[in-house]
């Protein structure tokens, strides 16, 4: 008994199987990432921004939850147990982790509230440097002509002063305090800013967006602000930091030398100079704020080098 062949679908009237499809239909499209999903993507693969993102991370919660996890009063003084050692020494308690100062105040409550006090700085005097900075730099590069001039002989009279002298003698004139390096620093940093934001403007002023925002009657003002000033904002986040971490260590120096942040408040540059005395016999009384400072501004270089990475546009994929 011979099989007859089976009569194909069309044949026989019936629809079409899903099976049946046309070999030369174009295939699907991946779906489009935003530039938020793949800046993340990109930062969570790189080790530097990622170890630095959580370090500060940290660093910052330890600030802000002070009140919470510090187990003593930075301030409460007991000389019957100044200078005790951290728990990993000899005499070390578990009552005091990191040991006390030379006035019995608890080390590890002076650290954490210290952490306070330098980021308070470090964002405060790059908060007032970068708005300086970035208004000189951003009208310098798109004017142009006697604007830029004027601009590059103010940032070239500021590159004439050395930051430390000055800061120095303001503050011994002016009396040393908090707010003080605060607006000494932030008046004294701005001209990376400046220089760096002038420059990247020089480079978008004559795209084709810039143009057309002239065309539509756009005022300088807001072609500024609206389509200047994003379009530069990497640039300027990655200068934030670095400037955060130049801040936290002048503010350290200054501390150190008896003309910044002023007894009894817990600065680690403070906590450095409190120690110099006791250095050959408890060292520990210098090197644990010193790491903390160290700790805390490779935190901030990394970050900022992950950031550089993480949104340069030649990096993009």
């Amino acid at each position: 008994m011979t099989l007859q062949p089976s009569a194909s679908p069309i044949a026989a009237g019936l629809p079409e199987t899903p099976t049946a499809l046309s070999s030369d239909r174009p295939a699907a499209l991946p779906a489009a990432r935003s530039p938020t999903a793949l800046a993340l993507r990109r930062g969570l693969r790189h080790g530097g921004f990622v170890i630095g993102a959580g370090i500060l991370g940290t660093i910052l919660l330890c600030a802000l939850a002070a009140p919470l996890i510090a187990p003593h009063d930075p301030y409460a003084q007991d000389v019957s147990r100044r200078l005790i050692p951290p728990i990993w020494q000899a005499k070390g308690t578990w009552d005091h982790v990191l040991g006390t100062d030379k006035l019995g105040r608890d080390y590890l409550s002076r650290l954490i509230y210290g952490s306070q006090i330098s980021l308070l700085i470090g964002i405060a005097a790059a908060a007032i440097s970068g708005v300086i900075g970035t208004t000189l730099g951003i009208c310098a590069g798109y004017f142009g002509g006697r604007v830029d001039a004027v601009v590059s002989y103010v940032v070239t009279t500021r590159l004439a002063m050395p930051v430390v002298l000055v800061a120095l003698a303001m503050a011994s004139l002016v009396g040393g305090s908090l707010k003080v390096v605060v607006l000494v620093l932030g008046f004294l940093l701005w001209d990376r800013f400046a220089v760096v934001t002038r420059a990247a403007t020089r480079q978008i002023r004559d795209q084709d967006f810039i143009a057309a925002a002239r065309a539509t009657g756009f005022s300088p003002a807001r072609i500024l602000f609206q389509e200047v000033l994003p379009n530069i904002l990497n640039a300027l986040i990655v200068v934030a930091t670095l400037e955060m971490a130049h801040a936290i260590l002048l503010e350290a120096a200054l501390s150190f030398l008896g003309l910044g942040v002023q007894p009894p408040l817990p600065s680690w540059g403070l906590m450095i100079a409190e120690g110099k005395p006791y250095m050959f016999f408890q060292p520990w009384v210098i090197t644990i704020p010193g790491v903390a400072l160290l700790v805390l501004v490779l935190a901030i270089n990394l970050l900022g080098d992950g950031i550089r990475d993480v949104t340069a546009p030649e990096g993009r994929r």
